[in-house]
This record gives C-alpha cells, structure tokens and sequence, in this order.
C-alpha cells in the first residue's frame, strides 16, 4: 500500500464475489484495498484500525444489514464514504441507505473498471446515483418534525437544489458559473448546516426539513 493510496474496505458475505472485487480493485493505479469482511463487528474493527476512504457494504448481511452498518461506520468516522452494494428494485432499502448517510449504490453485475471509477468519484465527494433514480425516491420521504432546523443561503440552496438533480460538482459549477473548489466549499457548508455525512443524506435531510420543493406525500 502507498502512501496516498485510496483505501477501500469490502464487507460482503459472498466471498467469491469479495475476493474477486478486491483483487480486481487492487490492481486499479491509486487503490489499496484495505481488507474482505464477513460481518459488521469485523467492518467496524477493521475501519477503526485502517481508516478506509471507501467502504463498499452488501445491504444483506448476517445479523444486521447494511443501512445499520453504514451508520455505525459513520459514526466511528465522518468522513468515510459507504456505498451500498445492493440491486435497484425495493425502494425502501435505498431510502434506508440515503438516510444513514450513504454516498450512493453499486450493483455486483457492475463492470470493474466501473467500480474503480465509482470509487473515486465517491472519494471526491461525489454521489453515486442516477438523476432518474433520485426524482424516483425523493417524493417518497416525508415531512419530520425532528428534521434539522437550518438556514441555508440563496447560493446553497442553488447548490443543494443541483445536488437534488443529480448533477456532479462540475455541472453544478458549469451551471452556475463558478470553480468547482467554490462548490465543493458550499457542499461542505451545506453537509454542516445539515448535519448530513453526504450530498444524499444532505438532500434527504432537506427535504424532510422543507428546505426543498419537493412532494413528501
């Protein structure tokens, strides 16, 4: 492992599909994996011990699943990225995912040079998810009364309503005419104001709050 490598940490049952990942990752230029784990209460000791940037966690998993794992992870550390190693179809699962502070969903069937990618774009603070899937799950969140009081100025809440588009740091940039270390400073004011561990949580939180115009049913 280099100094400066990207660490990434894999917490998957399946071990085959584990290994593989990991060695295929570990042949990618910048990325060091961390270790393979079965379980939470390894996950947790191993990203204690190695501080991973990444950790990549299966949604199924022995005696808790991975929604509760990615909370844990964040409160052990903040500035971790968990993505989700999970499939698209049951809603439920990735709103429980945006809502522990994940930074976005992998599936297995995705190709590795994909996940490599994915993996440092996570890193750089970016989410990994389609605009299509997100206008999809954010008119399923609901009003909370405990949702965060915060107030957001006019240039955060342009930056926040991009994020809710789905748009990268650099198309929210393009978009409204400024460098992306300026966006990714305003992202960093908004995850604070919010109390939010990514862009995701960030806009579930938003939303919750009614700090965005989007339906809550």
């Amino acid at each position: 492992m280099a100094d400066g490598d990207l660490t990434v940490l894999i917490v998957d049952d399946h071990r085959m599909f584990a290994e593989s990942l990991a060695r295929l990752l570990a042949d990618e230029p910048g990325i060091a994996v961390a270790g393979t784990v079965v379980t939470a209460e390894a996950a947790l000791a191993v990203a204690a011990r190695e501080r991973p940037g990444v950790v990549l966690v299966d949604y199924h998993m022995p005696g808790t699943n991975g929604a509760v794992l990615a909370g844990q992870l964040k409160a052990l550390d903040r500035d971790v990225h968990v993505v989700m190693l999970t499939g698209f179809d049951d809603d439920r699962i990735l709103l429980d995912a945006i809502e522990a502070g994940c930074s976005g969903f992998l599936t297995k069937e995705q190709a590795a040079s994909e996940v490599a990618d994915a993996v440092r774009a996570v890193a750089d603070g970016e989410a990994l998810i389609s605009p299509a899937m997100l206008a999809r799950l954010l008119p399923q969140l609901r009003r909370r009364d405990d949702a965060p009081a915060a107030t957001l100025t006019a240039r955060e809440h342009q930056v926040l309503a991009g994020v809710a588009r789905g748009l990268t740091n650099r198309a929210i940039a393009e978009e409204l005419y400024l460098s992306v270390n300026t966006i990714r400073n305003y992202v960093q004011a908004i995850l604070t104001k919010l109390g939010a561990h990514s862009k995701l949580e960030a806009v579930s939180l938003a939303v919750r709050a009614g700090l965005l115009d989007y339906p809550t049913g």
